[in-house]
C-alpha cells in the first residue's frame, strides 16, 4: 500500500464519516431520548425492579454504559498489541464495525419492555465503536508520512463531524415530519433511526475496507505480542512516578474528564428527566452544540495562544464547574438551552486544549505513541468512573441534580491541581485536532 496516496487517504478519512454518526446520533442524542420514553411506557415512573431492588431507568443506562467502557478499558491494550503486530488490522476493524453496526440495527428490536436486550445492544455498540477505532488509528502511519499525520487526522475529524451532523439533521426532519411519511407513532419513527445509523456505519465503512491493505500477510500470534499493550501501560505508569508535572496534569485530566465525558453522555437524559424538554428540542439543541463546539475550539485556541495553555484550561474547567452548579438549580427549558450553549462552547475547546497541552509535556519523549495510549486509557477510565458514580448518586439521591453537584467536585479538584501545576510556557500553535481512540 503506497503512502500519501490521495485515494487511500480519502478512503481512510471516510471511515470517520461512518462511525462518527454512531457517536453523535446513538450515544449522545437519539438513543438516550428513545430509551427514556420507551421504558417509561412500560415501567411506572421509569422505575424498574431487579432482584427486589427498584432502580430508575436512567440509572440502569448509566451503569450499562459504564460497564461497556470497562470492557473497552480491559480490551484496549490487547487490541493495541494486535494492531501493532499487523496483518490483522483490516480484519479486526471490519469485525468491530460489524459488531457496532449490527448492534445499532438490532436496537430496532428494543421496545422499552425488553430492557436487558436494549442495554446489551447499546453496550455492544460501544465496544464495536471503541474497538474499531483502535485499528482505524493504527492505519494512519501506514497510509501517510509522519509530517502529514496531523493534517490527515484533522481532515478525518472534519469529515466525520460534517457527516454525522448532516445525518442527524436528516433524522431530525424524519422524526419531526413522521406523520407525512405515514408513520403515526412518534416512537416508531425514532426507532427507525437505529438501523439507519447501523447501515450508514457498515455501508460507508466498506469504502475504507476496499482501499486499506495490510503491509504483510497475517501469521500466528505470539503470546508476548498479545500482552504487549498491558506491559507498555505499566511502563508509562512507572515512568510517571519520576515526572511530577506530567503526573499532576494526568490526574487533573482524569478528574475533569470524569465530568466532561459524563455530561456529554447524560445531557439529553438530564434535559428530558429533570427539565421536561421534548425529544425534538433536545436533538435541535445537540445540533447547535456541535457548531458551538467548533467555535469554542477556535476561541479557546486563541486564548491559549495569547495567555498559555494553563490559563485557557483553568477558564474552561471553571466554566464546567459553574455549569454543574447551575444544573442543580435550573427549572425551565430556556435555562437548559442557555446552559447547553455554554457546554457547547467549552466542549470542543477543553478536549483539543488538553490534548495539545499533553503533547507539549511529552515532546521530549521518544515514544509519544506509548504516552498517548496511556492518555486515551485515562480518558476511557474516567468515563467508567463518571457514569458509574453519576448513576450511583442518582440512585441514592433520587435525582440527577445531586449527581451534577458530585461532578462539580471533580471539576473543583481538577482546577486546584492544575492551578498549582507548572506547565510549559510555550504558547499554543495551530494544532490539528487528532482523532481520539
Amino acid at each position: 500500500m503506497e503512502r500519501n496516496d490521495r485515494r487511500i487517504i480519502n478512503a481512510w478519512c471516510s471511515y470517520d464519516v461512518a462511525n462518527s454518526a454512531y457517536n453523535l446520533v446513538i450515544t449522545a442524542t437519539i438513543f438516550p431520548i428513545y430509551y427514556q420514553d420507551s421504558t417509561s411506557r412500560f415501567f411506572k415512573e421509569g422505575i424498574i425492579t431487579l432482584g427486589g431492588i427498584s432502580v430508575a431507568n436512567t440509572v440502569l443506562y448509566d451503569y450499562a454504559i459504564s460497564l461497556a467502557y470497562l470492557l473497552v478499558v480491559a480490551l484496549s491494550p490487547l487490541l493495541s498489541g494486535i494492531a501493532d503486530y499487523g496483518g490483522y488490522r483490516r480484519f479486526f476493524m471490519r469485525l468491530f464495525t460489524y459488531l457496532g453496526g449490527l448492534s445499532c440495527i438490532l436496537l430496532y428490536g428494543f421496545n422499552g419492555q425488553n430492557i436487558g436486550y436494549g442495554l446489551s445492544m447499546a453496550a455492544l455498540a460501544v465496544v464495536g465503536y471503541a474497538g474499531s477505532l483502535v485499528f482505524y488509528n493504527s492505519f494512519l502511519p501506514l497510509i501517510a508520512s509522519e509530517d502529514r499525520h496531523d493534517r490527515i487526522s484533522a481532515r478525518g475529524f472534519a469529515w466525520g463531524y460534517l457527516g454525522s451532523v448532516i445525518l442527524l439533521i436528516l433524522l431530525l426532519l424524519f422524526i419531526t415530519f413522521h406523520d407525512f411519511l405515514g408513520i403515526h407513532d412518534a416512537l416508531q419513527s425514532v426507532r427507525l433511526a437505529f438501523p439507519v445509523v447501523g447501515i450508514w456505519w457498515i455501508g460507508i465503512g466498506h469504502i475504507a475496507f476496499c482501499y486499506l491493505e495490510e503491509p504483510h500477510q497475517p501469521s500466528f500470534f505470539r503470546k508476548e505480542v498479545l500482552f504487549k499493550g498491558y506491559g507498555e501501560l505499566m511502563q508509562v505508569w512507572h515512568i510517571l512516578k519520576h515526572q511530577a508535572t506530567l503526573k499532576r496534569f494526568l490526574l487533573a485530566f482524569f478528574l475533569f474528564s470524569v465530568g466532561v465525558q459524563t455530561i456529554l453522555l447524560v445531557a439529553t437524559l438530564f434535559g428530558k428527566a429533570e427539565i421536561g424538554v421534548s425529544g425534538n428540542q433536545l436533538i435541535a439543541v445537540i445540533i447547535i452544540i456541535q457548531f458551538l463546539g467548533l467555535a469554542g475550539a477556535f476561541l479557546f485556541g486563541e486564548i491559549s495562544t495569547r495567555k498559555g495553555n494553563r490559563f485557557s484550561l483553568l477558564i474552561m474547567i471553571g466554566l464546567w464547574l459553574m455549569v454543574c452548579i447551575a444544573a442543580w438549580q435550573i427549572r425551565t427549558s430556556m435555562q437548559f438551552f442557555i446552559l447547553a450553549a455554554v457546554v457547547g462552547l467549552v466542549m470542543g475547546g477543553i478536549q483539543s486544549q488538553a490534548r495539545s497541552t499533553y503533547a507539549k509535556l511529552i515532546a521530549s519523549e521518544k515514544d509519544t505513541a506509548l504516552y498517548f495510549s496511556f492518555y486515551e486509557m485515562t480518558e476511557k477510565t474516567a468515563i467508567v468512573a463518571g457514569m458509574f458514580l453519576f448513576g450511583l448518586m442518582e440512585h441514592y439521591a433520587g435525582s440527577m441534580r445531586m449527581s451534577t453537584l458530585m461532578l462539580a467536585g471533580f471539576f473543583a479538584a481538577a482546577w486546584l491541581i492544575l492551578a498549582f501545576t507548572r506547565l510549559p510556557s510555550v504558547r499554543n500553535t495551530k494544532t490539528a485536532i487528532s482523532k481520539q481512540v
